[in-house]
């Protein structure tokens, strides 16, 4: 089985305005993502998404350029199950010969950024041709079905004082035992956080999993504040407290508080979670597959964690492709004990695929069909096209 094809497009799915919400990033309008596609002379094709951007915002042009230009003429002619052969080589660029004789890394110059959610987005498609050609599921590839139905918390909560705990309570109404809300700059102050949080706890009661994310936009200083005053509220994590650039920081923040601290939606890497573990600076690690390095890197990572007695919850804010690629290896990791289920309006997880992914006592399911197991409606990729190559 060879490539014959690399395919990289921006799909960008308008949102309708009374469904847009507003966070730090900015008012949600569109959501973006770039389908990769992995053709083969033996009639599959794999499905993978790269994105240029964490949440719904960024331009897609350079990457999917990147993909069309750079990635795809190296790959045609490969075998496509050459899955790790095919991550290093594109990781290594031309010094790849020395890295399989040396058995360490020679990477590239631009082995971070766009680089890399490129070489993410490749990599889960290969995973789903792999899949399709053995007739299995992608978690039957990755070591099997070590759970046959994973968790999966709501990820919202954007309203303000005096209507997020029934925000909460809708998702908690949709099926969910676990909600996340954001906190941070987009708030009034630390103290405003607090209160948000407060009466998500009194509408939720003492039975449903709270996680608060500041997406990295508080001071030290700030995180700690939060983190004391909202001590008593029991929450599951506290996401980002400070900017991912500032480890040292976030291990402050650890220190001096007993919430587990999650992070790494915007880390990539293997060797990134190393140093944000080195630094005792996470309790949750949570690689995004489509940025951090596919389903490939994504095992270390997950390895990694388990050797350090942390657990796993994948950043899955994104199109139904990304969620399908988490929830595989939910299923066959036993150190992922979450998945996040985004509950913002996105067509793009709701609309792109056929198939749906359903609630059960707040669980998902282990899919069935072979590779990802989602197939996609052309006629909505075709609509939502505004680049491919």
């Amino acid at each position: 089985m060879r490539i014959t094809a690399v395919r990289a497009s921006w799909l960008k799915a308008p949102i309708p305005p009374d469904r847009a919400h507003v966070s730090d990033f900015g008012r949600n309008d569109f959501f973006n993502m770039c389908l990769v596609e992995v053709e083969t002379d033996a009639g599959h094709v794999g499905l993978g998404e790269a994105k240029a951007a964490v949440g719904n915002f960024g331009n897609y042009a350079a990457l999917v350029t990147l993909i069309r230009e750079e990635i795809a003429p190296g790959l045609i002619g490969r075998d496509p199950r050459d899955i790790t052969a095919i991550w290093e080589l594109l990781y290594n660029g031309t010094r790849a010969h020395y890295a399989a004789r040396e058995g360490r890394t020679f990477p590239t110059i631009g082995r971070r950024g766009i680089s890399m959610s490129a070489i993410s987005g490749v990599d889960i498609a290969l995973w789903d041709v792999l899949g399709k050609a053995l007739g299995q599921p992608v978690w039957r590839l990755l070591g099997g079905k070590y759970r046959d139905r994973v968790p999966a918390y709501a990820s919202g909560g954007w309203a303000p004082v005096g209507g997020i705990g029934k925000q909460l309570a809708g998702y908690v109404e949709q099926g969910h035992r676990a909600v996340k809300m954001r906190v941070g700059v987009q708030d009034q102050g630390v103290d405003d956080s607090v209160a948000r949080a407060r009466e998500a706890r009194q509408t939720l009661g003492p039975e449903v999993a709270i996680m608060v994310d500041a997406h990295g936009t508080w001071s030290v200083r700030e995180a700690q504040r939060f983190a004391r005053k909202a001590a008593e509220l029991d929450l599951a994590w506290f996401e980002e407290p400070v900017s991912p650039d500032n480890i040292q920081g976030q291990a402050e923040v650890r220190a001096s508080t007993d919430i587990p601290i999650a992070a790494g939606e915007s880390e990539q890497t293997r060797f990134g979670f190393r140093d944000l573990i080195a630094a005792r600076a996470v309790d949750v690690c949570q690689p995004d597959p489509a940025i951090s390095g596919g389903l490939t890197e994504a095992q270390r990572i997950c390895a990694l964690a388990a050797a350090h007695g942390l657990t796993v919850a994948p950043h899955l804010w994104g199109s139904a492709v990304l969620f399908a690629a988490g929830l595989h290896l939910a299923v066959a990791t036993p150190s992922v004990t979450i998945l996040e289920f985004s509950r913002g309006h996105n067509p793009l997880l709701t609309d792109l695929v056929e198939e749906r992914f359903e609630l059960e006592d707040g669980r998902v399911a282990a899919p069935d069909p072979p590779g990802l197991g989602v197939t996609l409606r052309r006629d909505v990729v075709r609509r939502l096209t505004v680049l491919t190559g």
